[in-house]
């Protein structure tokens, strides 16, 4: 038998434990050096201008059912015109074969139109103008469960690009409130809840413990990246953000509790709110290829149901940020193929992407091309 060489993460080939979905990462750091001649995606469109008479999401403007935005001059959210779901009452339809199975769904979905500008993205504004957000995030997720009772799960995300499907550039998010679990959160709060539940995790020595007084599997986490340091973006008093050791998008990024057990939105206090605000501000992928960086983002928390079932208790309020862009503003990654039919892989090591997104000014990069933009 051959002598076994070391291990070395950025050369080879290894799989990577996702604990919060179960599954597996394969990470490839050598496949970097490949030649590029797919798919190169045109430039996103610059140059957006403040304001844009055309614009459904714009203050005043008309929507396309007629309806008119008000002259608003921070967050403004509405039940979405072209909603996924809505609410109903109707029986579930029969089933033809124990194969086929379906049932109604009812909800209802919000769009959150995050500053009146029409230009200015997340990573363009201020710690205060992203604070609103978060704002209106907690206001909703609140109150939702007061207006929609069949409201099980309030999903909160944000595309963010063309590329990632956001069918108007104007900056905002949505929120779909649905009567059941989805299954990404689902597999989350299972998870966690089983980590909670394991006799091994409650006897390790400096083990975190949640409002439960059981191990916290994301609070555990948090401090071990805390410590580890290599792959942490940027942390204050209350909250961090990492590009996850198990990150399947190139430049993937978890933002997270640091010190205390959130379960959801509801229990964040001022302070949490403008630690989380000031966070997000931090995660900005513009500057690395210097580019309007596209992504898809989004929150997972406990359910919003009262009562429900007792592992919900475990959970821990995160928030996901997935961006495609791999080598250059018009490079993306594709999960197709092998990730589509065995499981995620990726080129780039979390750990480089993570010196990538440290290495890069903290001043968007269009304020350096144009000062008198400042």
């Amino acid at each position: 038998m051959s002598e076994l060489l070391n291990f070395d993460p950025t050369e080879s080939p290894h799989r990577r434990w996702n604990p919060l979905s179960q599954s597996w990462v394969l990470v490839s750091p050598h496949r970097t050096k490949r030649p590029w001649q797919g798919q190169v995606e045109p430039p996103a469109k610059g140059g957006l201008p403040e304001f844009d008479e055309k614009c459904y999401l714009c203050p005043g403007n008309e929507r396309s059912n007629g309806e008119r935005n008000p002259e608003y001059d921070s967050t403004f959210y509405f039940v979405n015109d072209f909603s996924a779901v809505f609410p109903q009452n109707v029986k579930p339809p029969p089933s033809p074969h124990p194969l086929i199975k379906s049932e109604p769904v009812s909800g209802r979905c919000y769009v959150v139109c995050f500053h009146p500008s029409h230009n200015l993205t997340i990573a363009q504004m201020s710690m205060s103008q992203v604070l609103r957000i978060v704002e209106a995030w907690q206001d909703l997720y609140v109150r939702i469960p007061h207006e929609e009772k069949e409201v099980r799960y309030v999903q909160i995300f944000e595309n963010k690009g063309a590329i990632m499907g956001c069918s108007n550039p104007h900056t905002h998010g949505q929120i779909w409130a649905v009567s059941y679990i989805p299954d990404e959160p689902a597999k989350a709060l299972e998870s966690q809840a089983a980590y909670a539940a394991d006799p091994s995790n409650a006897s390790r020595p400096g083990v975190k413990l949640g409002r439960t007084g059981r191990p916290s599997m994301l609070l555990d986490y948090a401090a071990f990246e805390l410590e580890a340091k290599e792959r942490l973006i940027c942390a204050n008093e209350d909250f961090i953000a990492v590009v996850p050791y198990w990150a399947v998008w190139p430049f993937e990024t978890l933002v997270l509790p640091r010190k205390e057990h959130l379960p959801s939105l509801a229990v964040l206090t001022e302070k949490h709110r403008a630690s989380l605000a000031e966070v997000i501000r931090e995660v900005t992928y513009d500057n690395i290829f210097k580019c309007s960086f596209p992504y898809s983002m989004g929150l997972h928390q406990r359910p919003i149901a009262e009562g429900g079932d007792p592992a919900w208790d475990d959970a821990q309020l995160h928030i996901h940020f997935y961006p495609p862009l791999l080598r250059s503003a018009s490079v993306r990654k594709f999960l197709v193929g092998f990730e589509m039919l065995a499981h995620p892989q990726r080129d780039l090591t979390p750990e480089q992407a993570a010196d990538r997104i440290r290495e890069t000014t903290k001043t968007h990069y269009s304020l350096l091309e144009n000062p008198e933009a400042a």
